[in-house]
């Protein structure tokens, strides 16, 4: 068994991460690690006033972030599990300590074989999924880029026109200088130009899963076994 990163990249393509990319993102039931980061984001943006009633309605299920923000406390918790579909599941839970209270990005990501990559559902009830590709870059960062998100909601299942929906970007790399992650997250609409984004850094710390388990409230409310 290995990560679900691994799997969807290849062996090659993922030994050319750097190795503490590497160690980050092999999480999982084989590792038997989890990761749980610590910084600041120097800055979360939002583009045009028109997209802000979207964002905050994706705030209200931890999709996206409907506040902006300078030098922010941010944590990211990665820790994997087998969800109730017997899947290998890693969560991607990011909060964010805004002025006025902790606000959270909540995302859990499974390998889809049927997809050919990474799927992930965003939110607490995984209304929405994004198929994921994960490359590596000629520096040794990792290049991650959304393709085709769909929406579920009982027995809804519909394809998030291009109108509608994003692209999203997230660059990591790590800093071997200053011992930090570096990140970079860009969503785009093509249509509507930039609409959310965050950048900063964060170190990372390791534990064994088996000891802690899955903290109370991190897994999402309710699980889509739809791919």
């Amino acid at each position: 068994m290995t990560s679900i990163f691994r799997t969807a990249m290849g062996d090659a393509a993922f030994g050319r991460l750097h190795p503490e990319l590497q160690r980050r993102f092999s999480v999982g039931l084989a590792s038997g690690e989890l990761c749980v980061g610590r910084g600041v984001m120097d800055r979360i943006w939002h583009g045009r006033a028109f997209v802000k009633p979207f964002l905050a309605l994706g705030g209200l299920r931890n999709i996206l972030l409907p506040r902006t923000g300078h030098d922010v406390p941010f944590t990211i918790e990665n820790v994997p599990y087998l969800d109730s579909y017997g899947r290998e599941t890693v969560t991607f839970v990011r909060t964010f300590a805004l002025p006025g209270g902790p606000r959270r990005f909540d995302a859990t990501m499974v390998h889809s074989p049927e997809r050919d990559c990474v799927l992930d559902y965003l939110g607490t009830h995984q209304h929405l999924a994004s198929d994921l590709h994960p490359t590596a870059q000629a520096d040794g960062s990792l290049l991650i880029t959304s393709g085709e998100h769909r929406f579920r909601e009982g027995p809804l299942d519909v394809r998030v026109p291009e109108l509608l929906g994003a692209r999203a970007e997230v660059r990591e790399s790590f800093d071997e200088r200053t011992g930090r992650f570096h990140i970079d997250v860009r969503v785009v609409n093509r249509y509507a130009g930039p609409l959310f984004g965050y950048r900063g850094s964060f170190t990372a710390s390791y534990a064994d899963v088996r000891s802690h388990g899955v903290r109370a409230g991190l897994r999402p409310v309710r699980e889509e076994v739809r791919a």
